[in-house]
């Protein structure tokens, strides 16, 4: 994502949260006209490994920017005969298959009941799929993505279970809990996947260095998809992301005056 050169004036950030640090990287500029931020989870390098990124601090310090709605763009295991290496995917529902990841901000004495019935924002999605269809991109306008620890790949066990079981058409290491998060903060979220590999489902094990090609392969699309969609998404909000987390705190929405 920093290779594509997208954000003019970049100017480089650090946010303080309860959470602790964020991923390095974070940085503010604009994107054809719109003021956007840009967090890449890893870190700037790369460094963190899926179990390991501070998904609350990422999100926290998303929130004090002023940031309402929050595009990922994630590289996926395809698990559907159906997908082919370098399709896009916008996701629509999500499995948790993680293990002891922060996955709330409601750690107690309050308890909060978060709806997430419908985890994705349609109004992001909808703008995301025809932005990459735009930009040359072979588009599923849904799919659900089961997220795992990682950094491993899966066992030809897992990924028949995932598929066969579960019903899932993605594997992702991080989507959870980063989309459960922007709910709880009344954020939108939507996330263009990328299809980079078939599991062990398919002819032969996952390699590393395979999923980067076709990220790389795909940087000159993700740009065109960006710029397509950033001044598309209209300044207010014509989705429910928001009521969720208000309907879970107990809060009833203002009446416009």
């Amino acid at each position: 994502m920093y290779r594509l050169g997208l954000l003019e004036g970049a100017r480089p950030l650090e946010v303080h949260t309860p959470y602790g640090p964020h991923s390095p990287g974070l940085t503010v500029g604009r994107l054809s006209g719109r003021e956007v931020a840009f967090l890449p989870r890893h870190g700037s390098s790369h460094r963190l490994p899926p179990h390991k990124v501070p998904y609350r601090a990422n999100l926290w310090a998303l929130k004090e920017l002023g940031v309402e709605r929050v595009v990922a763009v994630s590289a996926m295991g395809g698990l559907r005969p159906d997908y082919e290496i370098g399709d896009l995917v916008i996701t629509d529902q999500f499995i948790d298959w993680t293990r002891g990841r922060g996955s709330t901000f409601y750690d107690g004495p309050k308890v909060v009941h978060t709806s997430l019935a419908d985890p994705f924002c349609p109004e992001l999605r909808e703008i995301l799929a025809v932005a990459a269809a735009a930009a040359g991109f072979r588009v599923h306008e849904r799919g659900t993505a089961l997220t795992f620890e990682g950094p491993r790949f899966s066992t030809r066990a897992e990924s028949r279970i995932f598929r066969e079981i579960l019903g899932a058409d993605l594997l992702s290491m991080t989507q959870v809990p980063e989309v459960v998060l922007a709910r709880e903060l009344g954020m939108c979220y939507a996330t263009c996947a990328v299809v980079t590999d078939l599991d062990v489902w398919g002819t032969a094990p996952v390699r590393a260095d395979e999923v980067t090609q076709v990220m790389t392969r795909a940087e000159p699309n993700l740009a065109e998809l960006l710029s397509r969609a950033i001044p598309e998404v209209p300044e207010a909000r014509g989705c429910g992301c928001a009521e969720a987390v208000r309907e879970a705190l107990g809060e009833r929405k203002e009446e416009p005056k």
